[in-house]
């Protein structure tokens, strides 16, 4: 199976840490858990709906690409999903250089053979763009993401879909953890 692969939220837990920080910039007037469900929508909605300034925005996003591995952790079992697969790829919207240090720093940069970044020049998902590149380079069987998001541009071109730790119309499959992806029938 030829996997494409969301990278936030999907293949590492980053989401505590984004939240944290969006809470220390809004001073607390929010709840973590509301601070979480706006992120899980995307960052540009949580930074509308939070109403940042300019400058917070910045702020936070230049605090992102400086969290460390030891506060990024990849989600349990997926190095099982990633060993089982014929081939991985990555769109995200994340900076190339912080997704291939987090990859590097977690020992799994070797499972990926491209990586499509925010900084590449693609439009922006749900643009479905950069996954018919990787879908016509590689032949993808199946997309995996945590949001909406991640999975409308995929469905757009023909490719199956789930759902990591949520429900949308646009999955086929949903999947709590991946400890479970085997009991999938895909």
């Amino acid at each position: 199976m030829k996997i494409l692969w969301d990278f936030d939220g999907t293949i590492m837990d980053t989401y505590p840490a984004y939240s944290a920080i969006l809470f220390e910039i809004l001073e607390g007037k929010f709840s973590i858990e509301e601070i979480y469900r706006q992120l899980k929508i995307s960052q540009s909605h949580a930074i509308d709906y939070f109403g940042l300034t300019a400058e917070q925005a910045t702020d936070m996003k230049a605090q992102s690409r400086t969290i460390q591995q030891d506060v990024f952790k990849p989600f349990e079992c997926v190095r099982d999903v990633l060993d089982q697969a014929e081939l991985n790829v990555i769109m995200t919207h994340m900076e190339r250089a912080t997704v291939e240090r987090l990859l590097k720093e977690t020992q799994l940069n070797h499972y990926f053979i491209e990586i499509v970044a925010g900084d590449d020049g693609f439009p922006r998902k749900p643009d479905a763009t950069s996954y018919k590149y990787l879908h016509d380079k590689y032949g993808i069987d199946l997309a995996i993401g945590d949001r909406p998001l991640d999975l409308i541009p995929a469905k757009s071109i023909g490719i199956s879909t789930i759902m990591f730790q949520g429900d949308c119309d646009a999955a086929d499959y949903t999947l709590a953890d991946y400890c479970h992806f085997s009991d999938l029938d895909i």
